[in-house]
Formats: structure tokens, sequence, C-alpha cells
């Protein structure tokens, strides 16, 4: 079911920037039907996640795995994780050296190394559909299919501030992952989901609101499993999402892709906002037949898409032609 071999080592990689690489290594992962026997979804991580996307400490298991919604019995999954991440020993000091696109360039190669031409589909949450978006980009028909989730093809000025801020406590507090996941937590929720879950309600052993130790608990749970080097090089990955930089116009890029897009937003999330999503699928509309738009209905913001994944799942089951879960 699981196979983790040996890394890929992508040798003299020139970032965007012009920062030389001599040799990047490329952990991953592969579940479900050997490589070359079956359909292949890759699946890109986001933030804090990696490449173990199902199996026992797998990040989407609710949605991946035998007889879920991407069946390990019909597919090949496959999930890289990006370098510096902190999955493996290799950490990137120089977080501004790369972009997103540098991460979707670096997959690509990841799949040419492992002779795969095509995939049946790219999914990813969050920066992993940004990176998804950027290897459309990159390579218009390298998949059948593109599902962005809770994410776009561009960090916008909302998602370019919060990252600033994100940079800035990474960069001078005395408590640099606690802190930034404690600010992180703010955009992944909603108001509405922390009314929901706390209704201003007090911590009788601490004394202090219940909203406050879930912080502490969320920021303590991540210092103890992140290195700020992987959080700096991530948030700067969210930070440079943009097909369009230094390239064609939106229009010219995706023109050229007779993948399928399925956009999937979140209606209360704030971060990559469901307005953003719904503005980039009518301009696809304009020029491209087979682009779909779904929401996830949900009051706990961006995170969402790892939350509801009864949703996820009615929402996905066509495209993998699963049978769906009960509601």
């Amino acid at each position: 079911m699981e196979n983790i071999p040996s890394p890929i080592i992508i040798h003299d990689f020139t970032t965007e920037s012009g920062a030389l690489y001599r040799s990047l290594p490329l952990s991953f992962a592969v579940f479900g039907l050997p490589l070359h026997t079956a359909p292949i979804v890759l699946v890109n991580h986001a933030l804090t996640g990696n490449a173990q996307v199902t199996g026992e400490n797998g990040w989407w298991s609710d949605l991946i795995g035998d007889e879920k919604t991407i069946d390990t019995t019909k597919y090949t999954v496959l999930a890289f994780d990006v370098p510096g991440n902190g999955n493996d020993t290799f950490s990137i000091e120089n977080y501004q050296d790369f972009t997103t696109r540098d991460i979707a360039r670096i997959f690509l190669e990841g799949l040419k190394a492992l002779h795969i031409q095509q995939v049946f589909a790219i999914i990813g949450g969050s920066v992993g559909g940004g990176i998804a978006w950027e290897i459309l980009a990159l390579k218009p028909n390298i998949t059948e299919n593109l599902i962005p989730i809770a994410t776009d093809w561009k960090s916008t000025d909302w998602m370019i501030a919060n990252c600033y801020l994100q940079e800035q406590i990474l960069n001078n507090s005395s408590k640099p992952i606690e802190d930034a996941r404690i600010h992180a937590m703010l955009c992944y929720r909603s108001p509405e989901s922390f009314k929901e879950k706390f209704k201003r309600t007090i911590n009788q052993d601490l004394l202090i609101f219940n909203i406050e130790s879930w912080l502490a608990h969320h920021g303590e749970k991540l210092q103890k499993r992140y290195q700020l080097s992987s959080y700096k090089l991530m948030n700067q990955l969210l930070k440079t999402i943009d097909i369009t930089r230094n390239a064609a116009d939106f229009e010219t890029l995706l023109s050229k892709t007779n993948a399928a897009i399925h956009i999937i937003a979140i209606n209360s999330d704030l971060f990559f906002t469901p307005k953003e999503n719904l503005e980039t699928y009518n301009e696809l509309k304009k020029f491209k037949n087979n682009v779909f738009y779904s929401e996830i209905d949900s009051v706990h913001g961006h995170d969402a898409f790892l939350i509801e994944y009864k949703q996820l799942d009615h929402l996905l089951a066509d495209i993998f032609k699963a049978e769906t879960i009960e509601k």
C-alpha cells in the first residue's frame, strides 16, 4: 500500500531568483497501486503537511485510501515533499531564494525522473493547490484534471499582507513558531467557527479564555514538530503564488490546457476568499468549457478542506468515480 523510496536528486537547479542549488533531494511517497500500473493522482501538501497523505499518520486519510474517495485500490497516489519542509534532513536557510513556481518546476523534474508524462489528477489544498496551478501553467498537458482546493492561481494583497506579518513574527519573535502559529490560526478559521467552538468560555484551570488556551496549545504543538526554516520557506511559497509573474497573461497560459479544472472554494475562507475563486472561475469560463466551481459550506474557514471530508467526498466523487459516503 505504501512505498517510500529513496529521494530523487535534482542536480544544478537554478531558482527563478538565480540561486544555484548543486543538489536538491526530492523525497516522495507512493500509495496504492504501483507506478505505471494505474491512473496517477498527484497530491500536493499544504503549509505544515508532507508526503504522508494517507495511512496511519496521513493528513488526508479521510479522503485517500482503500475504498475511499481517492481509492488506493484503483489509483496510484503520488506525493512529493516540498524540499526543506522538514520531513527529511534537508533544510533550506535562504527561503527567499524560492517561489511557488520553483517548487512546481522541482515537482515536474520529479515526474520526469519517474518517467511520468501525464497524470490523471493533480489535487492540493492551500499552498499545495497553488503549486498545482503553477504546474499546470508550466506544463499545460501534464494532467487530465486540476483540483485546486481553498487556494487560487495568485496570492492576493490580503494573502501577501498576512504572509508579511508571518515573516515578521518568524524573524523577530522570541517564540517564532508558536507566535506565528497563533496568528495563522486566525487566518485558518473564522469568527463564526470560534464563536461556535468557545462561546466566550473560561478555562478554569488557567483562568484565561478557552480560545486563548486553545491558541497557545496549537502554538506549542507546532513548535514541537516543526522547524523554523521550514515555516519560513512554506510561508514564502504562500506569498509567491502567481502563474502570470514574468510569464504570459492568465488567458494565454490557461487556454493552452485541455485539463478539466475543478475549483473548490470554502464559503467562510478568509485566506483564499470564495469571491476571488469565483472571479477565477468566471475568467476561465470566457475561454474554456470544462471548468467547474463548487463550495464547501462550513463555518470553519480555510481549514475546512481538512475538516469537511464528507462534503469533499461528495464534490470529488464524480471525478474519481467513487461511491459517495453517506451524508
